[in-house]
């Protein structure tokens, strides 16, 4: 059994994600900015209050913990860039070694080799989001040796409505594939009951 803290718990990825966490044994310190915000989540196993992006905050939250997982997002400026850089301070000055980030289809290379979202016809008007994704991977890459990260995310889409399956394939970016909140959470947890990829950013699809 691992201790696991999930930033950005109370968003579909997060909830899947700290639902699944749970549902293995592991021991789940969910974390939100406004626990007040969602009661409904707070009787799932309660919720704690923090800023992801204050790497005091993270390093008195994350103490003593194995595993951290960012699933959070704020319609701020720079938000990525800014929550890994105070991820990557805060884990490593309690010793946190691993962080999984939970990852967009958008800045994952094709199977080309192009990222999807410099793909011919693939949609533009959120390509400020996507670079935003973009940096905070890039911040992620500059992180000492001392933290081994990890980015997990869809190859194409979310599924929206799908359930969990316990099955899933890892796929290059492509924009047709998809994948429901349940069977990514499943992808990441079996990432940190075993870890096998390091430093990179990975791509999952349901399996056919």
């Amino acid at each position: 059994m691992s201790s696991i803290i999930v930033f950005g718990a109370a968003g579909r990825a997060g909830r899947a994600i700290t639902a699944e966490a749970r549902l293995r044994g592991h021991r789940v310190t969910a974390v939100v900015r406004d626990p007040g915000a969602h009661p409904e989540t707070a009787t799932e196993g309660g919720l704690t209050a923090g800023d992801v992006t204050d790497p005091a905050v993270i390093a008195r939250l994350a103490a003593a913990h194995d595993v951290a997982v960012v699933a959070a997002y704020a319609p701020v400026p720079d938000f990525f860039a800014t929550a890994s850089a105070a991820l990557v301070e805060g884990l490593t000055s309690v010793g946190v070694p691993r962080l999984l980030s939970v990852g967009l289809a958008s800045v994952l290379p094709t199977a080309s080799g192009a990222l999807l979202m410099d793909t011919p016809g693939y949609p533009q008007e959120y390509r400020e989001f996507y670079l935003s994704h973009a940096a905070g991977t890039e911040v992620l890459r500059a992180a000492p040796d001392a933290l081994d990260w990890l980015v997990v995310g869809p190859s194409g889409d979310f599924d929206h409505q799908g359930t969990r399956t316990g099955r899933y394939s890892l796929a290059p970016a492509d924009a047709a594939d998809r994948i429901s909140y349940p069977d990514l959470a499943v992808a990441l947890l079996d990432e940190i009951d075993r870890p096998t990829h390091h430093r990179t950013h990975l791509g999952v699809r349901s399996a056919d």
